[in-house]
């Protein structure tokens, strides 16, 4: 699925397109509202031709034109690609005022990008059926984790891991052999509040693996070098 993130500050777009493109999605970045308007209707022809689905990150206030005006635009001309919209203004009148424009969705700065992505997921499998439910255990090889009582092992021995560690190996879990950015991981466990440059991540995957994978042969716990951290039990040789 391709994203378009209309955003004009500059480092917010640059944490959102490097987080977007970690979590597998094909992300185009414009800092103006004419950009956002020119990239959603090119997106919507190439869709129309049979291209891949898109979403429009829609920041309200644009340089051009804002996000209002671009919206008004897309749906008077029958562009009909979902739109969520990202802004400071969080008073009910906008967030009113946003919807009725035609945006599909509203969501205040600041956010988490954990719930940003599930906004995303969620307008993308609208009319496609519900969400699986959650499963109460989680099993990778012979890691466990127990999320009725909250405890992991692994090769039947309970791990002694503090409540950071267990979110952070349930998030982990929660998508075997998947790539998880820092930014996710740092949205997931810690919050957005938290800098996206600070080493916090590393140093508590540094901890996670010393737990899990020290004294067994094959380790369960992978780095990508500039990009983040899967799970993933590799083949017995």
């Amino acid at each position: 699925m391709k994203l378009i993130v209309a955003e004009d500050d500059m480092r917010i777009a640059a944490f959102l397109e490097r987080g977007l493109r970690a979590e597998g999605y094909h992300v185009q970045v414009a800092g103006t509202g004419p950009e956002a308007l020119a990239a959603a209707q090119d997106a919507w022809a190439a869709g129309e031709a049979g291209g891949e689905d898109t979403l429009l990150l829609l920041d309200l206030m644009l340089p051009g034109l804002n996000g209002l005006e671009v919206c008004q635009t897309l749906r008077a001309a029958g562009v009909a690609l979902p739109i969520l919209m990202l802004t400071a203004l969080g008073a009910l009148e906008d967030r009113v005022t946003g919807l009725r424009t035609g945006a599909d969705d509203y969501l205040v700065k600041p956010f988490e990008f954990e719930e940003l992505l599930a906004r995303i997921e969620a307008l993308a499998r609208r009319g496609r059926g519900l969400k699986p439910a959650r499963s109460p255990q989680l099993v990778l090889d012979d890691l466990v984790f127990d999320r009725t009582q909250m405890r992991a092992s692994r090769g039947g021995q309970l791990l002694s891991l503090t409540a950071r560690e267990l979110a952070l190996l349930e998030l982990l879990m929660s998508a075997p052999g998947r790539l998880f950015s820092r930014e996710r991981i740092l949205a997931t466990v810690w919050g957005t509040h938290e800098d996206p440059l600070t080493n916090v991540v590393d140093v508590f995957m540094r901890r996670l693996r010393a737990k899990i994978d020290e004294g067994h042969p094959r380790p369960l716990i992978h780095t990508v070098r500039g990009m983040g951290y899967r799970l993933e039990a590799a083949p017995p040789p």
